[in-house]
């Protein structure tokens, strides 16, 4: 089986990067259910997310859990930069979004904050909790990027997401040139 690991702190916009390559023929979409779906007019939350307290753990004998397809599954957790250096061990790509701590928190809040029903975000408590995690989030995924940078590649736009993973072109794809949403996409590769 081959994965794609994703990770970004709440906030970070990391869900809409992930979902530029959801619907390519090469992405197992099994995991896709009406409960596992949440949008509003700033979000579109689709598919699984293991984080802790929700359906499905960051664990690695989580990850096929929701999936009965074929094709690359995406996992997406934003626990996982807590265990980067073990992650990185399996040997599948990790996609990570940031953006700065205190516009993630904003962003987080006017997408929904704890109201969003999917993913649930019950785990960090409240908003001190909350502000808590994405600093630490945001520190530790920029603190692997720096100290693995040989195997970093920083990407433009999702034209090269997509050819980085080695993805095809969903049908209905738009272009997203990821410096005019303030965010900064990374990949490591082994």
């Amino acid at each position: 089986m081959s994965y794609i690991l994703f990770t970004g702190a709440p906030g970070s916009k990391w869900s809409g990067v992930a979902r530029d390559i959801y619907k390519s023929k090469d992405i197992d979409q099994s995991d896709y259910k009406r409960n596992r779906v949440y949008k509003n007019k700033k979000v579109k939350h689709v598919g699984s997310y293991f984080d802790p307290g929700m359906e499905f753990g960051p664990q690695r004998e989580e990850w096929d859990k929701p999936f009965s397809g074929k094709g690359k599954r995406i996992i997406k957790s934003h626990t996982f930069s807590y265990d980067l250096d073990n992650l990185k061990e399996h040997g599948y790509p990790i996609v990570f979004v940031h953006r700065p701590d205190y516009e993630c928190y904003k962003w987080w809040q006017q997408a929904g904050g704890f109201d969003i029903k999917y993913p649930s975000y019950q785990w960090y408590e409240d908003l001190e909790g909350m502000w808590w995690h994405i600093q630490e989030q945001n520190r530790e995924i920029m603190d692997f990027i720096k100290n693995n940078e040989k195997n970093i590649t920083t990407l433009e736009d999702n034209f090269d997401l997509l050819e980085i993973l080695k993805i095809s072109e969903p049908e209905d794809f738009s272009y997203r040139l990821y410096s005019n949403e303030d965010i900064k996409v990374y990949v490591w590769l082994k």
